[in-house]
């Protein structure tokens, strides 16, 4: 590495919750972090208050559910010839309380765009900034989470995930289609079906780009982080209580803190060196719990699954 270059990471949606506290704990480690947030000034804000030191990070602008603005932020990344050592995708939405379905810019499921297709997108864009940095252990990190698993208890709870043949994507996506496998509108679905797309995607960029770059690609579930504002658009009451349930009932509450810590070592230590991986740490919120490889879901782990989802979302975004 160059002399007294710091190692770049982005992290999307590193203004609040575990994106924050992961761009806090790679500057901890030394990194440069590029916090890229739909709001410039809340993200200034956020790192403020968690003591972020200046020239450690900037801040540039995305909103990943406008496939232009996701394009816009990648040629301004490139512009500014900083390089980069790793992608993490971590912003997401869920709003469980919607009635009927947002849309994109482009007219496609506000959800699954955010959260799948504007990462699918990013990660394809910058794939080339990671393959051309000479240094070695260059990585992406996607974020998973537990309930994209029908076989494990968070992720049995109704509606369980189901992302079809594709069906939804190989129409188009747009209205009157609002779900990834052609069915009717269901919000809470709709995110953890775009959960399971994010797995499909660490798995075929692992399979398709690893072998001939030795980029890593992994996932993880840090565990429960019951606080988080993911949860911001649920119930107050909901809000209140499902801290509580983790914390004193299931054991799987995970600070926010402890999350960022987690999603960093993904992304910076040595022992995380394994591309193709789901990362966890079972269901307790100890710090000293040891990491260990998950199977993912069935779904997940489905290689004709994975390929019909890269070649339908390529098209969505204009890449195929």
């Amino acid at each position: 590495m160059a002399q007294n270059r710091k190692r770049t990471a982005i992290v999307t949606g590193a203004s609040s919750g575990v994106g924050l506290y992961t761009a806090k704990a790679l500057i901890n480690r030394g990194w440069f972090v590029v916090m890229a947030c739909r709001n410039v000034g809340k993200a200034g804000e956020a790192a403020q208050s968690v003591g972020l030191p200046q020239g450690s990070y900037s801040i540039m602008h995305i909103d990943l559910g406008s496939l232009d603005s996701v394009r816009k932020f990648a040629r301004e990344f490139q512009a500014s010839g900083r390089p980069l050592d790793a992608l993490v995708c971590n912003a997401a939405i869920y709003m469980p309380l919607l009635k009927e379905p947002l849309r994109s810019p482009e007219g496609y499921e506000l959800t699954m765009t955010t959260n799948h297709l504007g990462h699918f997108l990013l990660c394809n864009l910058l794939l080339d900034d990671l393959k051309k940095n000479p240094e070695p252990d260059k990585r992406v990190v996607i974020l998973g989470t537990v309930t994209h698993n029908p076989d494990e208890p968070g992720g049995k709870v109704y509606p369980r995930p189901n992302v079809g043949n594709f069906e939804g994507f190989e129409a188009g996506f747009k209205d009157p289609v609002t779900m990834v496998d052609g069915k009717k509108f269901e919000p809470v679905k709709a995110y953890k079906d775009s959960k399971v797309c994010n797995v499909l995607t660490m798995l075929e960029l692992h399979k398709r780009y690893h072998d001939s770059t030795g980029i890593i690609f992994s996932s993880l579930y840090p565990g429960c982080v019951a606080d988080t504002p993911l949860f911001r658009n649920h119930y107050p009451l909901f809000q209140k209580l499902f801290p509580l349930f983790q914390k004193y009932i299931t054991g799987g509450y995970v600070s926010q803190e402890l999350a960022g810590e987690r999603v960093a070592a993904v992304v910076a230590d040595p022992e995380f060196k394994q591309s193709g991986a789901y990362w966890s740490w079972g269901n307790r919120q100890k710090k000293d719990r040891q990491a260990f490889v998950q199977r993912v879901s069935k779904q997940a782990r489905d290689d004709e699954k994975a390929e019909r989802m890269w070649e339908t979302s390529a098209k969505l975004v204009g890449i195929a």
